[in-house]
């Protein structure tokens, strides 16, 4: 079974960064393809970056495109996701998800999520 725990989130002024963690136990991420989506209460979730399982082609929505940036540490079993310059509209809990299946992973659908980790953008 694999187990996702979210990390790295907090309150940042606009213009800041962040660093979120995304650390995976009970089989290697590598076999997976991971992603992050947020959601603000009252709205939907958003489906923000992700990195395929075999050839780590990324993906990022077009609302952070330029801004966040998708790794993964094999050797920590952790993904990443580097967020710049960021903006009030970033807030939000941010989640990090992971299945077997780039595709799936894209249209929103995964069969492991993690408890997720809110991040504040406010001066």
């Amino acid at each position: 079974q694999l187990e996702l725990v979210e990390s790295g989130g907090g309150l940042v002024q606009p213009g800041g960064s962040l660093r979120l963690s995304c650390e995976a136990s009970g089989f290697p991420l590598d076999y997976y393809t991971i992603g992050w989506f947020r959601q603000v209460p009252g709205k939907e979730r958003e489906g923000v970056s992700c990195i395929r399982n075999n050839d780590g082609i990324t993906y990022y929505a077009d609302s952070v495109k330029g801004r966040f940036t998708i790794s993964r540490d094999s050797a920590k079993n952790t993904v990443y996701l580097q967020m710049n310059s960021l903006k009030p509209e970033d807030t939000a809990v941010y989640y990090c998800v992971a299945d077997a299946w780039f595709d799936r992973v894209r249209s929103g659908q995964y069969d492991y999520w993690g408890q997720g980790t809110q991040v504040t953008v406010s001066s």
